[in-house]
């Protein structure tokens, strides 16, 4: 791929743009640990079978994944400021909702609010994206990760507000939905910073690229599609019935945000290194080790349901994901060209999120509905790991086994 970055201009465009979205990642991104620590409780709250308690996390997941195509395409033809403003919009419409479905007490609306709130979450899959299209081939595994480390603040500011504002008001939870929408607001405006041009429209003349069925069949983008949705489900999987599990095994409200915020800060904290760490060892090394890790974080969950145990496992869960997503992330940029981004970047996050999307519903069947206690309830959400951790690793041994192949230039 070219290096756009090869004069002083160029990277001082792209250094602006990366600190814009770490901030969008660190202020606007603390609603999402914010509605994941609240969604599998709320919903508890309001549901009349506890089977569903995590289906508004999987309305959540269900709208990023059924927006990643369009946010996408409105990306690619009105520039990045419109979907990311689209995304703030979607977020705040999506808060609102919820705060009045948990006034009248109505789970359907509530479901309805979840899935506008995918909307964001789609939108934010996009910061790292982003943070790649004007870095040059040397700056963007940091680019990326940098914009994930953003991710840091939130993963603290998230959990500590869901803390200060649960029960601020009579109705619980409700305050957390009316901070949510100040949030939006506010962090919209770091988008009038992004200095990302419209893309040009396209002519007779511009290379069409290829289609998205000759993409996923491109080996290294096959692979990194395969290991980003493993990684992210399989985060998502644990994550949502944490709380559910930490409370269920005895455990204060407080102290579920306290593992949440754990969690959290080990999916980001990586973030400041794992681009070296590509860069240095390779991005197929720091997938493999994710996705090890990960493995690592259901064994620690099995072995008991101590608070320690909780910790330690979702700590090893963020790491993992950090290593496996964003690895899979840096790959895949590097494996399409400028003109089928829109395409390839939609096509990614589509699949990523439907399996999310799947995962999130599994997690509270598994974890409410497989067991006659929140502890074999719990078994059973690390146990589903196993299947999905050994299709990525033997896809990632796959492709390291073969010919290597040049990236898309």
């Amino acid at each position: 791929m070219t290096d756009l970055n090869s004069d002083p201009v160029s990277h001082k465009r792209a250094v602006r743009n990366v600190t814009v979205l770490v901030l969008a990642q660190a202020i606007l991104g603390a609603q999402m640990p914010l509605i994941f620590t609240i969604g599998g409780l709320a919903g508890q709250s309001l549901a009349s079978n506890v089977c569903f308690a995590t289906l508004p996390i999987s309305m959540i997941v269900l709208g990023s994944m059924l927006s990643a195509t369009p946010v996408s395409a409105i990306m690619q033809n009105y520039g990045r400021r419109v979907g990311f403003w689209l995304g703030t919009l979607g977020g705040a419409i999506g808060a609102a909702v919820c705060a009045y479905a948990l006034y009248v007490s109505s789970f359907p609306l509530f479901l309805l609010g979840s899935f506008f709130t995918g909307v964001y979450m789609s939108a934010q899959g996009f910061y790292r994206f982003a943070a790649a299209d004007s870095a040059s081939d040397a700056f963007r595994p940091k680019a990326i990760s940098y914009v994930m480390a953003g991710g840091l603040v939130a993963a603290v500011l998230g959990p500590q507000l869901f803390k200060v504002t649960s029960d601020a008001m009579v109705v619980p939870f409700l305050g957390t939905y009316l901070a949510v929408i100040v949030i939006n607001v506010v962090g919209s405006a770091l988008f009038l910073f992004v200095d990302m041009p419209k893309p040009e429209a396209p002519t007779a003349d511009t290379p069409k690229g290829r289609t998205r069925w000759e993409l996923i069949k491109t080996p290294r983008i096959a692979v990194a599609v395969i290991c980003a949705m493993v990684s992210y489900a399989l985060m998502n999987l644990v994550m949502t019935s944490t709380p559910l599990a930490v409370v269920g095994c005895g455990f204060t409200k407080g102290t579920a945000a306290d593992v949440v915020t754990g969690h959290v800060l080990a999916m980001f904290i990586p973030s400041f290194f794992t681009g070296h760490l590509i860069a240095r060892f390779g991005v197929e090394k720091i997938m493999g080790l994710g996705i090890a890790i990960l493995g690592s974080a259901g064994i620690v969950a099995l072995s008991g349901v101590a608070l320690p145990n909780f910790f330690i496992a979702l700590i090893l869960l963020g790491i993992g994901w950090n290593f496996g997503f964003i690895g899979a992330t840096s790959m895949l940029a590097g494996a399409h060209t400028v003109h089928e981004r829109g395409r390839m970047q939609g096509l990614n996050d589509l699949l990523v999120f439907g399996g999310v999307t799947i995962a999130s519903l599994a997690s509270g069947g598994l974890m409410n509905c497989s067991g006659g206690s929140p502890v074999q309830g719990w078994a059973s959400v690390n146990y589903a790991m196993a299947p999905f951790l050994v299709l990525a690793a033997g896809a990632l041994i796959w492709l390291v086994t073969r010919p290597e192949e040049k990236p898309a230039s």
